[in-house]
């Protein structure tokens, strides 16, 4: 089975979920060309190997590798919900010393989350704002908007995501996009602010993806103007 990789973002964390063999060949250029693109921009990954059937030894020295990499950059790679087969080998090697795995995808998440910002990463004075859309494109829009003007923006891909980050960071705003088809954008903001009552609650509607540049960045800082 080939390897397919899945791919989504919660705060300064980054996930990806790895479903087939992780062995020399296709499947490890794929994952290293995988790997390779997400630390240009983040630091703290999470492998989610649950569906993983097979890794060889090119695979595990893949992992040793991005684990020392990272950590020189104040990142790490840890690894969630290893098969039985997989702890087997990091515990005959002796590298579970060496590389950290948990049992859930969310314990590995939060082991991140917990941890202090590294420096630069989040040093703001202002307001913290979540952002949860399925698209890094329009959050990383949002983010270079409200960052200049002091904002900590904060992005989460998935509803389940932004209630494990409002569990450990708190917001003051939630600003829901329009790629998230799961729920609608009402019932997703009820049941983040279950979690975080105090927070202002926006949305943004479907057309703003149409918008130009301009009129869009307008368009965000009118909103959190209203808001303050």
């Amino acid at each position: 089975m080939s390897l397919q990789i899945e791919q989504r973002f919660l705060g300064n964390v980054f996930i990806l979920q790895c479903t087939g063999r992780i062995v020399l060949g296709e499947e490890l250029t794929s994952l290293e060309s995988a790997l390779q693109t997400v630390v240009r921009e983040f630091h703290r990954i999470v492998l989610n190997v649950a569906g993983v059937t097979r890794v060889d030894s090119s695979g595990v020295g893949l992992f040793v590798r991005y684990v020392a990499n990272l950590r020189k950059r104040g990142g790490d790679l840890r690894l969630a919900c290893p098969p039985k087969f997989i702890t087997e080998i990091l515990e005959i090697t002796l590298l579970s010393k060496v590389i950290d795995s948990y049992a859930t995808e969310q314990d590995a998440i939060l082991s991140f989350l917990r941890q202090p910002a590294a420096p630069g990463e989040g040093d703001y004075s202002g307001h913290h704002v979540l952002v949860v859309d399925r698209s890094p494109d329009l959050g990383a829009f949002v983010r270079a908007v409200l960052g200049r003007r002091g904002y900590d923006v904060r992005l989460a891909s998935l509803v389940s995501d932004a209630k494990i980050l409002l569990q450990v960071q708190p917001v003051e705003y939630i600003l829901v996009g329009p790629g998230t088809p799961q729920l609608p954008a009402a019932t997703i903001l009820a049941s983040l602010k279950n979690i975080a009552p105090k927070a202002i609650a926006l949305q943004l509607t479907p057309e703003f993806r149409t918008f130009d540049a301009h009129q869009a960045a307008e368009l965000l800082i009118e909103m959190f103007q209203q808001g303050e």
